[in-house]
């Protein structure tokens, strides 16, 4: 393909996931997340296959980069995902001693 036909993918790709997620309902975040999370996995794993078959210095600069953005883009939607996990989540009952 050559880079007019990527930019437009890239451009109609972003403005229909713009779209998409503002639509979402706040109490669809959570589950929304964890499929994105497994979704920026996959994408890690396409960066990296990429990175090992760059043959340019300009390829191999832009997949190392994707690579960096996909791990940042996974671990922290584990971290978000876990905070707000963790923010529903039951409580745990404190045992008090009883007083001497």
């Amino acid at each position: 393909m050559d880079g007019v036909a990527l930019l437009t993918v890239l451009v109609l790709a972003s403005f229909t996931g713009y779209e998409v997620i503002a639509k979402v309902s706040s109490t669809l975040h959570t589950p929304l997340m964890s499929g994105s999370n497994a979704i920026s996995g996959i994408i890690l794993v396409g960066t990296v296959v990429i990175a090992g078959q760059a043959d340019s210095p300009l390829v191999l600069g832009f997949s190392l980069l994707a690579v960096a953005l996909a791990a940042v883009n996974l671990v922290g939607g584990f971290v978000v995902t876990d905070r707000m996990l963790r923010m529903f989540g039951s409580r745990k009952q404190t045992v008090r001693e009883p007083a001497k």
